[in-house]
């Protein structure tokens, strides 16, 4: 999954890159568009304790790709660049930074903090985006319309009806992941890369002194924000950059002491999957213990394509477990003693935990 970072200038945007991605991470050329690009693993125990059970000899866990872009947006009311629309159209979710934290060294971009009239500014040039792609493809398919045979046109008709109700939506402010469409209307629209249709992780940049108090200020600001698609995560992102720095135990040590004993980054992986609609399968052996993201009420065939193209075409059945009935089973052997280790057809609806083995024959 592709995510790209979003904020107003001095909003943290580069410091939460740094805490995702630890500091490894290939950078844009100084003052280019393109992104400063991350790939992250993402953390998840239950596949570290089935390896461990299985003592697989290599642990590959799912991964993410971070895209920052520099300066992505301004605070003086210029809208952002075509080209940094035409990248964030590539991506599958949207990451806001938004500032909250106060330090005289960093001005605020905007004059001062103001986190809810950021997070309205920004997601009101994202709808200025979308409309304005919209009335272009509106005007074109006028032309091809009017053009068109009698019989040839209902479905540029259509098309326009639709487009005239988004666009008449995104005026409302009302962005397109909250608009009711039927599943044609979905797959029409697949192609445009809306950006005010992709999930948002909005990302409340704190100071350092209230991280004890971030699930109380996420709360806040959800209840104003959260909604289809969207999701609200408080962390500081400075501290987390520092914390990512240290080894594993002096960072849960410094955690504890700053009271802010939640990992920041790691809520931030979950979350990022969580507002994409995507669950976790695993396979689990000997060579080789692996987790595989998936979109939720996926098809056991779904998943056996997600491991290899040729498993999925030779797909016979699935022997399907969840994860902690496999540890509390201690082995595959003892789980199917005790009848735990089901088999399922090809449209088996994977379960977020499940632990797959699939057999197929091509």
């Amino acid at each position: 999954m592709d995510l790209g970072i979003i904020g107003l200038e001095q909003s943290g945007k580069t410091a939460l890159f740094g805490a995702v991605t630890r500091g490894h991470a290939s950078a844009a050329s100084h003052g280019a568009l393109e992104p400063n690009l991350g790939v992250v693993k993402i953390p998840d125990e239950r596949l570290d304790r089935l390896s461990e059970l299985i003592r697989s000899r290599k642990v590959t866990h799912a991964e993410a790709r971070f895209l920052d872009f520099p300066g992505a947006f301004a605070a003086r009311g210029e809208g952002p660049a075509s080209s940094l629309l035409a990248s964030l159209a590539l991506c599958d979710a949207l990451v806001h930074v938004v500032r909250t934290f106060h330090d005289e060294s960093v001005p605020s971009a905007a004059g001062s903090v103001d986190a809810d009239r950021d997070i309205a500014n920004v997601n009101l040039e994202l709808a200025f985006a979308d409309a304005a792609l919209l009335q272009r493809r509106l005007e074109k398919l006028d032309i091809q319309v009017r053009s068109a045979r009698a019989g040839e046109r209902e479905a540029g008709e259509r098309e326009m009806a639709l487009i005239g109700r988004l666009i008449a939506a995104l005026e409302r402010e009302e962005p397109l992941r909250s608009q009711e469409l039927s599943l044609d209307e979905r797959r029409l629209l697949s192609g445009y890369q809306l950006l005010t249709s992709k999930p948002l992780l909005i990302v409340v940049n704190i100071d350092e002194s209230k991280a004890a108090r971030a699930g109380e200020i996420e709360a806040e600001f959800a209840s104003r924000w959260q909604g289809p698609g969207v999701d609200v995560l408080a962390l500081c992102a400075k501290l987390e950059r520092e914390l990512a720095e240290l080894p594993g135990d002096e960072a849960a040590e410094f955690r504890r002491e700053m009271g802010a004993e939640r990992d920041g980054v790691a809520d931030l992986l979950q979350r990022s999957q969580r507002v994409l609609g995507l669950i976790s399968f695993f396979t689990v052996g000997e060579q080789e213990g692996r987790a595989w993201a998936l979109a939720a009420e996926s098809p056991a065939l779904a998943a056996a394509g997600k491991v290899h193209s040729d498993i999925a075409r030779g797909f016979i059945r699935a022997e399907v477990i969840g994860w902690q009935e496999l540890l509390d089973s201690g082995s595959y052997a003892e789980a199917r003693r005790r009848g735990l280790l089901r088999t399922e057809g090809k449209q088996y609806l994977v379960q977020d935990g499940d632990v797959l083995h699939i057999l197929f024959n091509v």
